[in-house]
């Protein structure tokens, strides 16, 4: 048994997203001034963005977004566990796959990196913005997160088909 269930880790990782979400709409330099965001894009060579240092309109619509994720995310939580194990039995892969390949690609296309392009082009890159410190970090924790909720949640689901189990064969062998 974990010592934090499943569903206590994604209402954490929720709280996470609300609180994430005031500093971006209140104070984003303090998010681009944490320790772990300098570490992570220095460990990894990754520019650190400077729109981060006052409020944009960038800022308050993905603050707006982890808003609703950490909503969202709370409701689903607190749906009977029946209903909530399936939901979350889909959603945790899906979130993990996503954000190992936005974790991936940060790191891949940064420039200098692996897959950036060489030599001059005129036409700037679309996920340019993508290649920085705070989406690095942002996408780095949201994957370890979600890799942790889901090998809880499966622990968790493969201690609840045990118990049937052995509730099955103890009413056949009462009958």
């Amino acid at each position: 048994m974990a010592l934090l269930s499943g569903f206590t880790l994604i209402r954490s990782l929720s709280l996470f997203h609300l609180t994430l979400a005031f500093f971006l709409l209140k104070a984003p330099h303090k998010i681009a001034d944490q320790n772990l965001v300098f570490i992570l894009g220095e460990a990894m060579r990754l520019p650190h963005p400077q729109s981060f240092q006052s409020k944009t309109a960038p800022t308050a619509l993905l603050s707006v977004v982890l808003t609703l994720l950490g909503i969202s995310d709370l409701v689903a939580v607190s749906l009977p566990e029946e209903v909530a194990s399936y939901y979350w039995g889909s959603q945790t892969p899906l979130r993990l796959f996503f954000f190992f390949i936005l974790t991936g690609y940060t790191y891949t296309f940064k420039p200098g990196g692996a897959g950036a392009q060489r030599g001059r082009s005129l036409a700037p890159d679309a996920a340019e913005g993508l290649n920085n410190s705070i989406v690095f970090t942002l996408g780095f924790i949201e994957m370890v997160s979600w890799f942790w909720i889901y090998v809880t949640l499966r622990d968790e689901r493969r201690q609840a088909a045990t118990r049937f189990m052995q509730k099955k064969k103890a009413e056949e062998a009462m009958m």
